[in-house]
């Protein structure tokens, strides 16, 4: 398992998906923290009922929801379609490798260079925000959380999406579902939370600690029930996937 995980970070430096990955990080962290320099936000810095890490926590999550869903896309469809592109579903034919363990080892590389990633941008939204001069302590649990339900969701969707790649050749399907997805996954933070837990991109919003009451930015418990049910809904679904896959001829 170490060699084939391995063999994909190979494919990842060819396909040159860290710097892709370092400039998506840059963006969104940047994107996140451009309300924090304006007059009238700067002048809640220093007042703990105005919550300015929940502002900024809510200004990250609607980024990260309308940037990860074309994120997961474009990471799982760049490494899924090198196979297609370079006969590689029969070269790891002909050395034992079947498709669906190979869309396994896909996903544990993609998963072990998002972990990073992920907490990178967090922690650099959370920097921007001391440099601005937030004065406020920061509440670390719902940032912590946040970070690593992100995460766990952002895995899901890469799953999802090689699978994907993997079934279909037109790699523009795979990112195009990407994009709507990020469409939706946006307008779900708007949307009623019953529709937002029946809609798969509808998650980048369940997950989210900071919302609007009465006007005012607060933060929101999460739905963990429900976020630990799409994710084992998920790996079941990949892992019979990919089951799948390993009995089909290519």
């Amino acid at each position: 398992m170490r060699h084939r995980i391995r063999l994909e970070f190979r494919k990842m430096r060819r396909l040159r998906t860290l710097p892709l990955l370092v400039g998506l990080v840059i963006a969104v962290a940047a994107l996140s923290s451009t309300s924090l320099f304006s007059g009238g936000t700067r002048e809640t810095f220093d007042n703990p009922a105005a919550q300015p890490w929940a502002a900024l926590l809510l200004s990250y999550t609607m980024m990260a929801a309308m940037t990860s869903p074309i994120l997961a896309a474009v990471l799982a469809s760049r490494q899924t379609d090198i196979e297609h592109s370079g006969s590689g579903w029969t070269l790891a034919a002909a050395a034992g490798r079947t498709a669906g363990s190979l869309c396994r080892s896909k996903l544990t590389a993609l998963a072990i260079l998002l972990l990073p990633a992920v907490a990178a941008q967090s922690l650099v939204v959370v920097g921007i925000g001391l440099l601005a001069g937030i004065q406020v302590p920061l509440d670390l649990g719902p940032w912590a959380a946040y970070t690593v339900l992100l995460y766990l969701v952002d895995v899901a969707f890469c799953a999802l999406h090689i699978w994907l790649a993997a079934r279909v050749e037109n790699q523009l399907i795979s990112v195009g579902c990407g994009m709507l997805g990020a469409f939706l996954a946006v307008f779900s933070l708007l949307m009623p939370p019953a529709v937002s837990k029946a809609i798969p991109w509808g998650y980048y919003a369940v997950i989210s600690h900071a919302g609007q009451k009465s006007g005012d930015v607060v933060y929101v418990t999460a739905s963990y029930g429900w976020i630990a049910g799409f994710l084992i809904l998920v790996a079941v679904v990949f892992a019979l996937a990919t089951r799948r896959l390993d009995w089909v001829e290519r």
